[in-house]
């Protein structure tokens, strides 16, 4: 039998397959068996109530979809009274999503949802669609490191750091979560883009810019895991265009401990059970003992003295 467990630090996952924030909530459990998911991740909590951006806050794209949800919220006392307890019927570790307007009440936030059924809190310093010029904390790395820093001086809980594949060099942003006290890294959230209608001129998302997500983001973000898998020795875990086991095993094999599925779940709510399934057919089929044997598996690049003989035709 595969052994699927994963440890992402102290938090122990009985699979790498968990939902990515946002996209999940307790309602699955009238389609799937949640007890056999990695974790479970909440949708990003904020202090206050908030309702979002404006519709239309979807649209279809050839790859996958693009989207501006902006973060709606019924805020943390809610969170606290009702929320926690929805999804501690389940067993899977709880992770809880974290989204403030300044990094001391980033900290603050962290302080507050370390209640008891709280296993990890992900700090969702990522979100391109926060702001319509999509800016967030996770583009610099000054800033990673300081919102890092005091939520890890707040809690005693996991902290992951959610990043941005927006940043310019996400290497770098990552070292900052690992030196801020990061006990990991998501990487990462959508990308920020355009979708335009040409007959009204007008973008398609009602805040205008949107976050790309999907199949068509996989390769970009699979390369962030990678270079980030090289930069930092915290777990990763890696997100986007995951849509079968084939690809969780290759994030997996870039570097990836855990991942998060999102996009997938919206076409196939069944979809994080058939992954799972799909992994453990791959391992007996490949002689693999455990899954976390995988992660970081890819074999390096050939040196470069190989790459240009080969160009030039020396053999």
């Amino acid at each position: 039998m595969v052994d699927l467990s994963v440890n992402i630090g102290s938090v122990k996952l009985a699979n790498p397959v968990m939902p990515a924030s946002g996209t999940f909530s307790v309602e699955f459990s009238q389609i799937i068996d949640l007890n056999r998911l990695g974790a479970l991740v909440a949708k990003t909590v904020s202090r206050g109530y908030r309702a979002g951006n404006p519709p239309p806050r979807v649209s279809e794209i050839d790859s996958g979809m693009i989207n501006s949800i902006g973060l709606p919220t019924k805020g943390l006392k809610y969170f606290q009274d009702v929320q926690v307890a929805e999804y501690k019927r389940f067993t899977p570790p709880l992770v809880c999503s974290i989204s403030a307007e300044s990094i001391e009440d980033f900290a603050a936030m962290a302080r507050d949802v370390s209640v008891p059924g709280v296993d990890a809190i992900e700090i969702n310093i990522s979100c391109p669609t926060r702001a319509p010029g999509g800016g967030n904390f996770a583009l610099n790395e000054e800033h990673t490191y300081k919102v890092v820093k005091l939520c890890r001086e707040a809690t005693q809980l996991p902290i992951w750091a959610k990043l941005s594949p927006n940043a310019g060099e996400i290497g770098a942003v990552a070292e900052a979560a690992e030196k801020g006290g990061a006990n990991a890294i998501t990487v990462s959230n959508t990308i920020l883009g355009l979708k335009i209608n040409i007959d009204t001129r007008l973008s398609y998302i009602g805040n205008g810019y949107g976050g790309i997500s999907g199949p068509g983001v996989k390769p970009i973000i699979m390369r962030m895991v990678h270079q980030c898998s090289k930069c930092v020795k915290i777990p990763i875990i890696g997100v986007g265009g995951i849509s079968r086991a084939e690809d969780v095993i290759e994030y997996l094999m870039a570097g990836a401990t855990a991942v998060q599925v999102g996009y997938a779940s919206f076409r196939n709510p069944t979809a994080m059970i058939a992954m799972i399934e799909g992994i453990e057919k791959w391992c007996e089929a490949h002689g693999v003992a455990k899954v976390s044997e995988l992660t970081g598996s890819m074999v390096d690049h050939p040196p470069r003295d190989t790459y240009e003989a080969g160009m030039m035709g020396i053999s």
